[in-house]
């Protein structure tokens, strides 16, 4: 019978023939979830004795990420900010440049209202809550799905969050104080200089209509907004300039590597 340890050695080994980044910590949370521990009891005690059954189940948590499934999905959770969040392949997973907008959201006034537009899993607009209950928050999505698992994390957080299904801003948000969005920026182009994950996300959520320039989606929602209101949208790293020029007394703020990842302005 194989031990813990040894089935820790050939994960990883298994996953970085695959071409994973970080082959030995996803082997280690791969067998962690199959023996139902946490990864620092599993590092404390590496002679634990893996079952047949056991056996099986990793083995087949290792094909998942052989075949570059996002281990976010293999485990169907996400931390984000200090909440952890559901996630499938309904949503985009959270990233930690995306805890971005959520900080400029806690700067706001007391009581000020948000909406998110596009809020997939319901990571921003929940982490907002968590952080500020006093903010007036809802989201939207054009996914129905996505929509659905917004709905879903809000539940199972205990959080109060209305979401709605439509297209850009919900004909029924007449006024707020911020518009939040990490709508898609990548390309057809740029993909290809991701890791090979991001083709298992929807692609609604990463490719949706960017365009060439990556900018087709959240240029439609800056027309769409009513002139005056205050936005913080999430761009690719190169996209700070073009920004800058789309919205009015534009400021962009740069992510916890210090890349431009999101532009706080005013729709024209």
């Amino acid at each position: 019978m194989a031990s813990a340890g040894e089935m820790v050695k050939q994960a990883s080994e298994s996953i970085a023939a695959a071409g994973c980044e970080t082959p030995e910590v996803d082997a280690k949370v791969l067998v962690a979830k199959a023996l139902q521990m946490s990864v620092d009891d599993l590092e404390l005690d590496g002679t634990t004795p893996i079952s047949a059954e056991v056996r099986d189940e990793i083995e087949r948590l290792v094909a998942r990420r052989s075949e570059r499934e996002p281990l976010e999905y293999i485990l169907g959770r996400s931390r984000f900010r200090n909440i952890e969040i559901a996630v499938d392949d309904r949503v985009l997973i959270p990233r930690r440049e995306t805890e971005l907008l959520v900080a400029i959201g806690v700067e706001l006034p007391k009581n000020a209202r948000v909406h998110e537009v596009g809020t997939g899993s319901g990571a921003i607009a929940l982490a907002l809550l968590d952080e500020r209950p006093d903010l007036r928050v809802t989201a939207s999505d054009l996914s129905e799905e996505a929509a659905e698992a917004a709905r879903e994390n809000a539940a199972r957080l205990g959080t109060p969050l209305e979401v709605t299904v439509a297209r850009g801003t919900p004909d029924h948000v007449d006024q707020v104080d911020l518009l939040i969005a990490n709508l898609p920026y990548i390309t057809d182009t740029s993909i290809d200089e991701r890791s090979p994950e991001i083709r298992k996300e929807p692609e609604i959520a990463v490719l949706g209509d960017s365009g060439e320039d990556g900018l087709g989606v959240i240029r439609s929602l800056i027309d769409e907004t009513p002139s005056g209101w205050r936005m913080a949208l999430e761009h690719d790293t190169h996209h700070g300039p073009a920004m800058r020029e789309l919205l009015n007394e534009a400021e962009t703020r740069t992510d916890y590597r210090g890349d431009e990842r999101v532009t706080v302005g005013l729709a024209p």
